[in-house]
């Protein structure tokens, strides 16, 4: 699917009009978005434990019960202060750590599909078309590689992609063998 991606112009005549109209869709072809299970290691940890400030009286003044967790790939940061218990605030900053990590990993794929996102789209303007699909005629065109197709049909319901597909491929193996070449 990923020779789709692009422009896909169509042309026909609707039942109310004698005139060919045309219309443009960008296409963008994206893998499927995986879940991500965030498994930190502990060697990965740096952990700090702190006397907490504020209410609390002569036990927040005399116990280390505030805890810093920062996993150092990432800087990530998590501090907690809020229970009496070192070991209750240190599963609390966990869990907060690991949702950091995790909206850090989520946001720098969202950033990968958008740039890739981007950079099949184009303009979007009518002009940068891959191809063009003309009712009246029953033709379809692959502008990239020049090869044309009758049967507009067959061509909707899957029979004819392959003719298109298969040319492709073949060009984009020629593009790889000529960048080989200039290496």
């Amino acid at each position: 699917m990923k020779f789709e991606s692009g422009v896909h112009r169509v042309q026909r005549v609707p039942v109310n009009d004698v005139r060919v109209h045309t219309s443009a869709v960008s296409v963008v072809v994206l893998p499927e978005a995986e879940e991500v299970e965030v498994e930190i290691d502990p060697k990965d940890l740096r952990i700090d434990v702190y006397r907490a400030s504020g209410a609390g009286g002569q036990h927040v003044n005399t116990t280390e019960s505030a805890v810093r967790i920062t996993h150092i790939p990432t800087g990530t940061v998590a501090a907690v202060q809020d229970e009496r218990s070192q070991h209750q605030n240190k599963a609390k900053a966990m869990k907060i750590l690991r949702a950091r990590v995790f909206d850090g990993i989520r946001r720098k794929r969202d950033a990968e599909r958008q740039t890739m996102r981007n950079l099949q789209v184009g303009s979007g303007d009518r002009s940068e078309r891959v191809r063009t699909y003309n009712f009246p005629q029953s033709r379809v065109s692959d502008h990239r590689v020049n090869v044309t197709v009758f049967g507009i049909e067959r061509m909707l319901n899957g029979e004819l992609l392959d003719d298109i597909v298969d040319a492709l491929v073949v060009d984009e193996q020629n593009h790889m063998l000529q960048h080989l070449d200039t290496l």
